[in-house]
């Protein structure tokens, strides 16, 4: 009878300590050198129990919508700053049977544009700029006099996309690679045009993000690589994440495939960066995430100007924040993202905020699959998406 007591007394405790919070789990968020980052935030530990079950369900979800014989790239899932189901495959260079693994950068494609979004917004918090400061006042040679920082921010600005304008017979010789700078000193003296007019309707355009980019430099007189270095990079330990900004250097970065490993060169356009060109992690993307629920990494109200819509000309969910991507319910959830599509390197970054969850995906042999990412969502919030296996970025 007693030893039956101390069974069930043992089995008890035993389920009594899988589900209280890892009291282990340390500070998510590191700088460069291994410290507790200024801007660390604390969350609820998960349960032994919810992370288990959460994981073998994670699993079964990637391994049907992914698959490691065909995906190559990284896939990440975290909850209060914990990663609760990472898988990494494929090749960051197959000629040279270099492998994908938690440590190797992938480039982002429009994923790149959060963080320059969040550069720009914490310049703001700095008072090195304003978000309704003209173009114009930070760069004399844009030609046009009503457009703001925050018309590039949240893509109302009506520029037309540079990777269309270079097409034009006269505007540039594709044989040089394209600069930021050169992206500018076109839209300057070329008859550019624009497709809209500043501040009328959405119309999403890369030109914005490469011109944010030399506003950044401008207003603190350093490279953007700099900038985001001591101001992203390094602060919140992102080891492994850079700058892609010389094409001279396209042998030391992961490469870029079609959907049959067949190899993509690198062309004209993939100088220009601010709109792209970021390379990373799953895991330093994570450090960024979780540094957004900081209001020492950025202040309250810059999180209220990026994370709300400013595209209503039209009805419907869909919307755009300040470098953010998001999808705004009837029942008033919202839905925060940002895809990317370059080449072959396609890319998906989630943040549910208001459920301290992080959904990552970046491949760089084109497939729709990180887009996918979304189907994640209803299993940790209300969130009623209607599904579409042909989505896009």
């Amino acid at each position: 009878m007693i030893n039956k007591f101390s069974s069930l007394l043992f089995i008890i405790f035993l389920i009594s300590c899988q589900n209280k919070p890892d009291k282990k789990k340390e500070s998510t968020i590191k700088d460069k050198d291994g410290n507790v980052s200024e801007y660390a935030v604390d969350f609820t530990p998960l349960t032994t129990v919810y992370k288990k079950k959460t994981a073998d369900d994670l699993e079964i979800f990637f391994n049907e919508k992914f698959n490691t014989k065909d995906f190559s790239g990284s896939f990440l899932v975290a909850k209060n700053g914990e990663i609760l189901y990472e898988n990494y495959s494929g090749y960051a260079y197959k000629e040279k049977d270099i492998k994908i693994t938690a440590e190797t950068p992938i480039h982002l494609a429009s994923v790149s544009k959060v963080i320059t979004a969040v550069t720009v917004l914490k310049l703001v918090d700095e008072g090195k700029l304003k978000l309704d400061d003209f173009v114009t006042t930070i760069l004399p040679e844009f030609p046009h006099k009503e457009t703001t920082v925050r018309m590039l921010l949240n893509h109302r600005s009506g520029l037309r996309n540079y990777a269309y304008f270079t097409d034009d017979k006269g505007v540039w010789d594709k044989k040089k690679p394209l600069t930021n700078q050169d992206v500018l000193r076109l839209l300057a003296t070329k008859d550019i045009g624009l497709e809209s007019k500043p501040g009328s309707r959405f119309g999403y355009c890369n030109t914005n993000y490469a011109l944010l980019a030399l506003i950044i430099e401008k207003v603190t007189k350093k490279t953007y690589t700099q900038v985001l270095q001591e101001k992203i990079f390094d602060p919140l330990g992102m080891k492994h994440t850079f700058v892609f900004d010389n094409l001279e250097n396209k042998e030391k970065v992961s490469q870029s495939y079609k959907n049959n490993y067949l190899r993509l060169a690198f062309e004209f356009l993939d100088q220009v960066y601010g709109d792209k060109n970021i390379y990373s992690t799953p895991r330093d993307l994570l450090q960024f995430d979780l540094a957004l629920y900081s209001e020492k990494f950025l202040s309250k109200k810059m999180k209220a100007e990026m994370f709300k819509g400013y595209s209503y000309e039209r009805k419907g969910t869909k919307n755009y924040g300040l470098g953010i991507r998001m999808l705004e319910f009837e029942t008033g959830q919202k839905y925060f993202f940002h895809n990317g599509w370059w080449h072959g390197n396609t890319a998906s970054y989630v943040t549910l905020q208001k459920d301290s969850v992080t959904l990552i995906a970046i491949s760089n042999k084109f497939s729709r699959k990180p887009y996918q990412t979304k189907r994640l969502a209803p299993r940790f919030g209300d969130y009623p998406f209607e599904f579409n296996d042909e989505e896009g970025e």
